[in-house]
C-alpha cells in the first residue's frame, strides 16, 4: 500500500480509509492493552495519533521497542477520534520499526532552548518550531520564483566564485588552491596569486548584482536567488557568513519602478505564506511573537509610505525621542532610526530614497544635485531595513569617476564599464537577504534558526 503524507490525511482522510503512514515518533503513551503514539512526518505542524491495541500485529514486542525518536511505518484504518482537537486517528493493524532511538535521544517531550537546539543541528528540524520555520522557508522560496515568473523575469545563476567585490567592502572569503603551508611567494615576499588556480585572487561572492546587470543588458528583466558570503566577524543574532540573496535587475527601469517592484514583491510573498502556511504562522503568533500575523497583514494591506532621506532626517530631528546615535544629514541611518520611522511614525513600511552619495556604493546613480544618489531602502516595522536597492549609474564618465572616488581599480571593472560603452540603458534593482525575510516573517529571534545549517564565526559543522 502506498504511503500517504500526514498533512493530506488530516485534510481529506475519512473514517474507514485504509492507509499507510511513515514518520518519526514524537510521543508514546502506553497502557496495559492500549498504546497511543504520535507520529510526525514533517509535512505539517500536527502529528497523527495512532492507537495500537491487542489486535495490532506483535503488539507487545512492537510497543516495547518503540521509543521517542523511532522511525516507523504504520498501516491501519482511520477512525473518528474521540479526543478533543483532532478529527481522526489511525487504528494500527501493523507497525514496522525502521530504526529505534535509545534513551540518549535528546528531543524528549519538553521545551528545549534554541541555544541547545543549535548544538544538535542534525536533529533540531524534528522539533515543532524548526519544522515550521523550514516549511515557511520552502513556501517563501517557491513564492519568490513564482512572483518573478509571473512577470516574465529570467532566473540567472550568477557565479559563487568571483574576482569582483560588489560593495567595495573587502569583507570577502578568499578562495585558493595553493598549499598554505608553503605558498609560492613573489619578489616582495607576498603570496604570488598568479600561481593560484585562476591566476589572480578569487573570492566567494558577496552579491550577484554586477553579473545580474550583465544579463539584464540582454534579457531586460532578470533575477538571482542564491548563496552569498560575507567574511564579517559578527557574532550577532542578525548576521550569517553564508546566506541567500534575492536580487532582481531591470533594464529600462528607474528608481520609481524599482520601488514599485519592491513593494509588490513583499506583499506577494507575505500573502503566499499566509495562504499556504496558515497553521505554521498561527504557531509563530502563539509561541514566538504574538504580532507576527498583524505584522504580515500590515505589509499586505497598506500602501508603503515614501519619503526622501532628507525628509527622513528632518522627521528624526523633530522626533520626541532621544536616539542613541545622533541624527544629522549625511549619517547612515541606524536601526533605531529606521524602526522609529516605520513603527512609531508611519506605523507601516516606509521607502526612503535619495541617500547621500558619500555613504552609498559606487554603482548607484548620481542625482542632479551631485550630493545624493538614486538609492532606496524599504524599512519595515520591527526590523528596519529589509530591502536595499538603487537605480544604477548608466553614464560611463560618471561611473568612472565614482569608481575612482571609491578607490577601486578601473581595470577590475573593465567589463562593467563596457556595459556603459555598448548600448547603455537606465536600469535598477534591489537586494533582499532571504534569511532576514524569514526571520521577519516568523518572529524568530536569531537568524541562525531560520537557515538549516548556519555558518557563523567558529561554527561550520556538517
Amino acid at each position: 500500500m502506498a504511503t500517504t503524507r500526514i498533512s493530506d490525511l488530516l485534510k481529506t482522510g475519512q473514517p474507514d480509509d485504509s492507509v499507510t503512514i511513515q514518520g518519526w515518533v514524537r510521543t508514546k503513551r502506553a497502557q496495559k492493552a492500549l498504546c497511543f503514539i504520535n507520529i510526525n512526518d514533517g509535512s505539517c505542524m500536527s502529528g497523527l495519533q495512532v492507537v495500537a491495541d491487542a489486535e495490532t500485529q506483535d503488539y507487545d514486542a512492537v510497543v516495547a521497542q518503540i521509543t521517542t525518536g523511532s522511525s516507523v511505518k504504520i498501516t491501519g484504518t482511520l477512525v473518528e477520534s474521540p479526543a478533543k482537537g483532532q478529527r481522526i486517528e489511525l487504528k494500527a493493524s501493523g507497525i514496522t520499526i525502521f530504526g529505534d532511538a535509545d534513551e540518549t535521544y535528546p528531543l524528549q517531550k519538553k521545551r528545549h532552548s534554541f541555544e541547545f537546539l543549535r548544538t544538535i543541528g542534525h536533529l533540531r528540524s524534528r522539533t515543532n518550531t524548526l519544522g515550521a520555520v523550514f516549511r515557511v522557508r520552502n513556501v517563501c522560496a517557491q513564492a519568490v520564483h513564482q512572483f518573478f515568473r509571473d512577470r516574465n523575469f529570467l532566473w540567472v545563476h550568477t557565479p559563487i566564485l568571483t574576482a569582483s567585490d560588489c560593495e567595495g567592502a573587502g569583507e570577502m572569503f578568499t578562495v585558493t588552491s595553493l598549499n598554505l603551508n608553503q605558498p609560492p611567494l613573489s619578489d616582495d615576499k607576498a603570496i604570488d596569486a598568479e600561481q593560484d588556480f585562476f591566476g589572480k585572487r578569487a573570492y566567494l561572492t558577496v552579491s550577484g548584482q554586477l553579473e545580474a546587470e550583465i544579463m539584464a543588458m540582454a534579457f531586460t528583466n532578470v533575477y538571482t536567488f542564491g548563496p552569498t558570503f560575507r567574511a564579517e566577524n559578527s557574532n550577532t543574532s542578525r548576521h550569517l557568513a553564508e546566506f541567500w540573496m534575492i536580487e532582481p535587475e531591470m533594464a529600462f527601469c528607474d528608481l520609481m519602478g524599482n520601488m514599485d517592484l519592491a513593494e509588490d514583491f513583499l506583499k506577494y510573498i507575505f500573502r503566499a505564506v499566509l495562504d499556504q502556511c496558515e497553521d505554521d504562522m498561527a504557531f509563530f503568533n502563539q509561541r514566538i511573537d504574538d504580532t507576527v500575523l498583524a505584522t504580515a497583514e500590515n505589509i499586505i494591506d497598506n500602501e508603503f509610505a515614501r519619503i526622501s532621506y532628507t525628509e527622513a532626517v528632518d522627521l528624526l530631528l523633530k522626533a520626541d525621542k532621544k536616539f542613541e546615535f545622533p541624527v544629522e544629514w549625511g549619517i547612515d541611518l541606524q536601526s533605531e532610526h529606521e524602526r522609529y520611522l516605520a513603527e512609531d511614525l508611519f506605523k507601516k513600511p516606509v521607502i526612503v530614497s535619495d541617500y547621500p552619495a558619500a555613504i552609498k556604493a559606487f554603482y548607484m546613480r548620481l542625482n542632479d544635485d551631485q550630493k545624493t544618489v538614486a538609492a532606496m531602502d524599504v524599512l519595515a516595522p520591527k526590523v528596519g531595513e529589509i530591502i536595499g536597492g538603487s537605480q544604477r549609474e548608466e553614464r560611463l564618465d560618471v561611473l568612472e569617476t565614482r569608481i575612482d572616488e571609491a578607490g577601486l581599480p578601473r581595470d577590475a571593472y573593465w567589463w562593467y564599464l563596457d556595459l556603459r560603452r555598448y548600448g547603455t540603458v537606465p536600469h535598477a534593482g534591489f537586494g533582499l537577504g532571504f534569511e532576514r525575510l524569514i526571520q521577519f516573517m516568523t518572529g524568530m529571534g536569531n537568524i541562525r534558526d531560520v537557515i538549516p545549517f548556519p555558518r557563523t564565526p567558529d561554527n561550520i559543522d556538517f
